[in-house]
């Protein structure tokens, strides 16, 4: 039987975790259980493995870290619903492209709920409401088993997003939740993309 841990952290630093998702699925086993790792990061822009430094237009004070996930540069910080999917995909018996798209249904589904109209894209993974970006994937694979994960914009400060071509797109726009919603649950809204993350991987 699959299983699958959710692990709530809270806000933690982005340094920390990422090196405890490569501890984990370097000494997980065939047996070990999937997990979820929902949490939020202190200010801090990320540089994908393949990512170039000219998509960083002014850092700032904002420290930058050139990480092993996919995709060019993004921003993380505080109002935002971090979801690290540490899962065997040859288990569960999905591709990447599988995964990617079952996190973006999860998105798309929870944005449904407050009557968001959201949509994928072929070109460019991540979830999009009229065309500006309202959550970002950045994944690895490591001999099948996934790392990294999902970032949604809930309730942040957008302005780091100005100092950077998000995901590697210059003049990209990015959304977020609280643009739409007049009352927003922080707490409920991360319960709902939860839920809808863990029904598509049971």
């Amino acid at each position: 039987m699959i299983t699958l841990q959710v692990r709530e952290l809270g806000l933690r630093p982005y340094l920390d975790v990422w090196q405890a998702m490569q501890r984990f699925t370097d000494q997980r086993t065939a047996t070990t259980a999937d997990e979820l790792w929902v949490l939020q990061h202190p200010p801090v822009f990320t540089l994908g493995k393949n990512g170039r430094a000219e998509h960083i237009l002014d850092s700032g004070e904002i420290p930058v870290i050139h990480s092993d996930r996919g995709g060019q540069v993004t921003y993380h910080g505080p109002g935002q619903i971090i979801v690290y999917t540490l899962l065997d995909l040859n288990r569960l018996r999905i591709g990447v492209r599988e995964l990617v798209t079952r996190i973006e249904n999860s998105v798309i589904d929870l944005l449904d709920e407050y009557a968001i109209d959201a949509r994928a894209r072929a070109d460019a993974p991540g979830v999009y409401v009229n065309g500006r970006k309202i959550a970002a994937l950045g994944l690895r694979v490591r001999r099948g088993r996934s790392f990294h994960g999902l970032a949604l914009n809930v309730d942040m400060d957008l302005e780091p997003f100005s100092r950077i071509n998000p995901c590697g797109y210059q003049g990209l726009e990015v959304t977020q939740l609280a643009a739409f919603a007049d009352s927003l649950d922080f707490d409920n809204v991360q319960h709902q993309l939860l839920s809808n993350l863990t029904s598509q991987f049971l």
